[in-house]
């Protein structure tokens, strides 16, 4: 299945077509000409083939599970075959970290067909063990240590041809206002939703969720449950059993848990969007269907969440049954990131009318959202990047500075435009301005601070500093479109039987 053809192989040695060939007799030799490399052959003709019988294959399962919403599938394995743990393969990072084990990407693509035939064989045949992951620890922008577990290389391969057949099924059954770590859906897609709701329904109360360490809390046993809803292929199930009891190993001590999803691992975010579905969406669905006296608006993207509501009645009475609810599933409500605010169209009046401040601001996804004016008065809801995120940026980048002081100034240019481009590719939205200007201008600060540094005779001046900055980095722009212009290009249609809201925005989503 995995031939790769050699340039010697006469099965690929052509042959000159000869002038006037039709008749008796050519009228000039024949020539024969050599045949293309084999790795040409299966970069593109074979990897394409095996895409199509990939998706062939889940297409059918997407069919039947769209079908019928409550189908267990009690065959599923099957459909990790060979074609899909290779294009599992290609789609991992060339650089990741290693494992345990110690092998990285090169060292197992040195030997792929083989190694992943005894993958293969060893998962069909129940053979196969999930190693640990190791600890690793990443700063996080407001100073702490988040744990990561990094996973081997085979685990991680292996996981996401699963996810891949995982995915076909759940994406049938997931809600509309469910946005994190979905085939197709994005960061700016669920600000979009969010956005969108908040200006077109009846807003003036905002709930922002945050659920205190839910990767470290999902407990196993519930988690079990809820894939036993769509899962019957026990083979499945076990293969899920064991990378959640895989443990973490960290300075040479094993430890493993009975709750909590393994963090880093790929298998992780589908998890949590199954346990999240099932504990949490389908029941914010019907609090909204059977109790909420106004509009309502929903939002999730993992385990950070918001909800509009028109009335503030409703949402503290939301508040309080959800907190019952996640009680039940051993999860609870980070007491100091759950806030209820007054925020919308209307909020500033209403505050200024009972002597308060102006609207309070939430975070989500990376921005602090804020009850704004446009340059012509109007009310207009305003994003702007988060001031620790960038502050947390912007020491990476002097650290990295430090490091690169005595390079030529076209290595630290090149590097530093990669970096501004990659964070004005996520921050470049509308009413963000001002803080991707601020952003350059700190990076040019810190830039011309190391090139003054590289001797005591060196010295940078403010002009020719500006020459290398236009030179190198970036202009300031806009890339993301308003919200409601892509929003309403990726739902241009009415969700059949809502009764509040277009397909997508959170009132019910885009099934």
């Amino acid at each position: 299945m995995m031939h790769r053809p050699k340039k010697s192989d006469p099965a690929i040695v052509a042959t000159k077509p000869t002038n006037k060939a039709g008749g008796s007799t050519a009228a000039e030799p024949v020539e024969p000409r050599a045949g293309t490399e084999g790795t040409a052959h299966q970069q593109s003709t074979y990897r394409t083939q095996c895409r199509a019988r990939v998706t062939q294959a889940l297409g059918r399962v997407r069919q039947v599970a769209k079908a019928n919403r409550k189908e267990r599938f009690t065959a599923l394995l099957h459909h990790v075959d060979i074609d899909l743990l290779e294009l599992s393969f290609y789609e991992l990072k060339r650089k990741a970290a290693a494992g345990v084990d110690g092998v990285t990407w090169q060292d197992y693509e040195a030997d792929l067909e083989r190694n992943l035939r005894e993958l293969h064989a060893r998962v069909h045949r129940g053979a196969y063990r999930a190693q640990p992951s190791r600890r690793q620890y990443i700063p996080k922008p407001d100073g702490r240590q988040r744990p990561l577990g990094i996973v081997t290389l085979e685990d991680k391969l292996l996981q996401r041809a699963v996810v891949a057949v995982l995915n076909a099924l759940y994406e049938e059954d997931f809600v509309g206002f469910s946005y994190g770590f979905r085939p197709k859906r994005s960061q700016h897609d669920a600000l979009d939703a969010l956005i969108v709701g908040i200006e077109r329904k009846k807003v003036n109360w905002i709930l922002d969720i945050d659920i205190r360490d839910f990767f470290g809390t999902v407990s196993h046993t519930w988690l079990n449950r809820f894939l036993e809803h769509r899962i019957g292929d026990e083979r499945v199930l076990r293969l899920i059993g064991k990378w959640l009891k895989a443990g973490v190993l960290e300075e040479g001590v094993l430890t493993q848990s009975e709750e909590g999803t393994p963090q880093g691992a790929t298998i992780s975010p589908l998890l949590a969007n199954v346990y999240l579905h099932y504990a949490l969406d389908l029941w914010l669905q019907q609090w909204r269907k059977r109790h909420a006296s106004g509009d309502m608006i929903m939002v999730r993207y993992a385990d950070d969440a918001v909800l509009g509501f028109e009335h503030e009645a409703d949402a503290r009475s939301c508040l309080e049954d959800m907190r019952a609810r996640l009680a039940e599933f051993s999860l609870s409500l980070h007491p100091d990131k759950t806030r209820l605010i007054e925020f919308g169209r209307f909020a500033a009046q209403q505050r200024k009318r009972h002597g308060n401040n102006k609207p309070e601001t939430f975070t989500f996804l990376g921005f602090k959202l804020i009850c704004g004016k446009s340059s012509k008065g109007r009310y207009q809801l305003q994003r702007k990047t988060r001031r620790d995120r960038m502050r947390a940026k912007l020491k990476d980048i002097k650290d990295e500075l430090r490091r690169r002081m005595h390079q030529p100034i076209p290595e630290q240019g090149l590097w530093l435009r990669q970096v501004t481009t990659g964070f004005f590719a996520y921050h470049a939205v509308p009413t963000n301005n001002r803080a991707l200007s601020a952003f350059r201008y700190y990076v040019s600060e810190l830039w011309k601070r190391a090139l003054s540094r590289r001797s005591q005779k060196a010295s940078m001046t403010w002009e020719r500093m500006r020459q290398i900055v236009d030179e190198w980095l970036p202009k300031v722009r806009i890339l993301h479109p308003w919200p409601r212009q892509r929003f309403d290009v990726k739902h241009p249609r009415w969700e059949p039987g809502a009764r509040i809201g277009l397909a997508g925005i959170c009132a019910g989503g885009a099934q």
